[in-house]
């Protein structure tokens, strides 16, 4: 899916409870559509990320299903209230079947 590692910013990785954290995130993929062709005129396939979902241990924080028309290498921001400490754990997953994970430490004081 990429080469790099996903880029990963949280506002304070040591909130205190009830405090409102940003989450942005972005990781390198092409977001081919299958809707362009090669030099040679053959369709490339498409391969897009399908599904990207935060959790903060095993509690759902947020899912996005992307469509074609996102550009490449897509960038998420969102927010979320701090109640407990935990792992964010985000994940991207394409028409591939590849996935790429990146996570945070989260403690709530």
């Amino acid at each position: 899916m990429n080469q790099k590692p996903p880029r990963v910013w949280v506002s304070n990785a040591a909130p205190k409870a009830g405090e409102v954290l940003r989450v942005r995130a972005q990781i390198e993929h092409a977001m081919e559509s299958g809707l362009r062709s090669d030099g040679a005129g053959k369709i490339r396939p498409r391969n897009i990320v399908t599904r990207f979902e935060a959790r903060l241990g095993p509690a759902l924080l947020f899912a996005w299903e992307p469509g074609i028309s996102v550009a490449q290498n897509p960038y998420i921001e969102f927010t979320f209230l701090a109640r407990t400490s935990g792992e964010l754990q985000l994940l991207w997953k394409d028409d591939a079947g590849q996935s790429v994970s990146a996570t945070k430490a989260i403690t709530v004081g």
